[in-house]
């Protein structure tokens, strides 16, 4: 029986049996073990071995993680002629479309969600219709910190508040989930603290604000309620929608409106929609009656 054992570890009898470690593991068996992980458990095994971090470089690996529309996506990339893009390494694709992609005059970015791969979309204030945006009575263009466009749209006081706008892309398949993301109150920095002043909101609790969006192949979505928290950034969900194709290009269009002309409102942050795979929540939400 012992003669046995020494053939199966390949040693001579008596000697001592080579010990074999991740280290020796093949690079093809390292990258199957790599395609059940996500993005960032991929790039922290590389670190563990030479097996693992030449796994880690394979394209058919990344190529997997990647949505089916990449190229599509990757025509968006700025900085490059086309030749030099498709020189990239899928894991190089991979690790560009993680961070923003402007679009619309930098009005509008996606870019994927590291962990999962699936892409999100942030449309800013100032790519949206706005009614009264043009007059300061009504509304000003902000300069702020705590916004991923460095500007949000305040509301100074206004009769009728509607805010409409829309987006046309192809979006990799799966189901989305779409918010406005709101604050009411001025915020601002004293002496290195965030402050937020509340003096001019109002009319918010007088009716329900209304949230729509509906899809070029007939999906639609409505829900209510009242604003209230100031001083947060607040992601109210409008609705979730399906995506059953990524080659065919869906427009979307979106609104937010309070236009009871009984009473004013004021003291609004309008900051960005925003568009994530249904069940990636990385702010408070708040789910408006339907």
């Amino acid at each position: 029986m012992g003669a046995g054992a020494s053939d199966l570890t390949g040693a001579e009898p008596g000697s001592k049996a080579a010990r074999a470690g991740l280290g020796d593991l093949p690079e093809l068996c390292a990258a199957e073990v790599l395609l059940y992980l996500d993005a960032p458990d991929i790039c922290r095994l590389a670190r563990l071995n030479r097996a693992f971090r030449g796994a880690a470089a394979a394209d058919f690996l990344w190529e997997s993680k990647l949505p089916e529309n990449y190229g599509y996506l990757l025509g968006f990339v700025d900085g490059g002629r086309e030749g030099e893009k498709s020189e990239m390494g899928k894991k190089d694709i991979y690790a560009r479309l993680a961070k923003p992609v402007p679009f619309d005059d930098g009005k509008r970015e996606f870019w994927l969600e590291k962990s999962k791969g699936g892409i999100c979309m942030a449309l800013s204030s100032k790519a949206m219709v706005i009614t009264g945006i043009d007059d300061r009575r009504y509304w000003v263009h902000m300069p702020t910190t705590e916004s991923r466009f460095n500007s949000v749209a305040y509301l100074q006081q206004i009769w009728w508040f509607e805010v409409v706008g829309e987006v046309d892309f192809c979006f990799p398949r799966g189901t989305y989930s779409l918010y406005f993301r709101l604050h009411l109150g001025k915020s601002s920095s004293r002496f290195g603290r965030r402050i937020c002043s509340s003096e001019q909101i109002h009319g918010w609790d007088k009716k329900p604000v209304r949230f729509q969006f509906w899809t070029s192949d007939g999906q639609h979505s409505s829900s209510q309620c009242y604003l209230d928290e100031p001083g947060s950034w607040i992601l109210y969900h409008v609705g979730d929608f399906v995506v059953s194709s990524s080659e065919q290009a869906m427009k979307l269009k979106y609104s937010l409106a309070q236009i009871d002309c009984t009473h004013t409102k004021a003291g609004l942050c309008v900051d960005s929609v925003l568009i994530y795979p249904k069940g990636f929540e990385p702010e408070k939400i708040i789910r408006p009656k339907k």
